[in-house]
């Protein structure tokens, strides 16, 4: 993939392979490879917690957390990414795959 000119490497799953790459312009490069026309608001909210969680912690979070300190509900966030949490919302947020990822 390429992003402004800059090569956006993926892995066979459509996962990044360096995160540090990663900005707005990726991000909705990837969520229009995920079938996502536009980012709301709402997308940017998940994309950036998941982003921010993974900076501190090295990993995605549950989504569980996602669901509690976001105030969304399950359905809000597939009907957001309809290939769920962990493969669409992981990928536009540019995390590599995370663990247990189908």
């Amino acid at each position: 993939m390429i992003v402004n000119n800059t090569p956006i490497e993926l892995d066979n799953d459509g996962f990044m392979l360096d995160p540090e790459l990663w900005n707005d312009e990726v991000a909705r490069a990837i969520a229009s490879d995920e079938g996502i026309d536009e980012m709301t608001e709402d997308h940017w909210k998940i994309v950036n917690f998941i982003r921010d969680y993974w900076k501190v912690h090295d990993l995605a979070p549950a989504v569980r957390l996602i669901c509690k300190k976001l105030d969304v509900g399950v359905r809000q966030i597939y009907k957001l990414y309809t290939s769920g949490p962990a493969r669409g919302a992981c990928r536009v947020a540019g995390l590599p795959k995370p663990d247990g990822c189908v």
